[in-house]
């Protein structure tokens, strides 16, 4: 289990997730996105076309405990996908479901693109599943992963114990 000060947060149990950003815009979201990957105990993180460099807004220092894996293109990462594992795209797009009402996979991996064009078509035409958060703009994309990954804490009965 893992333990914060106040919280503690169980193992997630059977499977495992990631999450990750094609195309990152801003580096700083990385971080941020890597620090929630960490608290939210997700398995690993990538990064998709762009290198990472430490940033202050991983407080947890989050790159000691948390892979990062980076691909210089999208081919390069769907085809080391784990076995088994359900491509999540998260995009406002045609066949997205609202993230309310998606139930997680076992075994999911999770992408998300920059803020400024969201995934390209060619990208969400290979995703098993696309879930949009509702709002009026598109979200930050460190708010938005963050935002996936509670709602998979909170839909397998994770509670937190303060």
């Amino acid at each position: 289990m893992k333990q914060y000060p106040n919280i503690m947060i169980p193992e997630h149990g059977r499977g495992f997730f990631g999450i990750g950003i094609y195309d990152l815009k801003t580096v700083s979201n990385m971080g941020t996105l890597w620090r929630s990957a960490h608290i939210f105990n997700a398995d690993f993180i990538f990064l998709i076309g762009k290198r990472y460099e430490t940033m202050r807004t991983d407080t947890l220092k989050s790159w000691k405990h948390l892979p990062l894996f980076e691909y210089q293109t999208f081919e390069q990462f769907h085809t080391t996908l784990p076995k088994g594992a359900r491509l999540v795209g998260v995009e406002l797009a045609e066949r997205s479901v609202p993230l309310a009402t998606y139930k997680h996979s076992e075994r999911a991996v999770y992408l998300l693109g920059a803020e400024d064009h969201g995934l390209p078509q060619e990208v969400l035409s290979v995703c098993d599943d696309i879930v949009q958060i509702p709002g009026a703009f598109s979200l930050n994309v460190a708010v938005a992963g963050s935002i996936v990954l509670y709602d998979r804490v909170a839909k397998n009965e994770m509670k937190y114990k303060v």
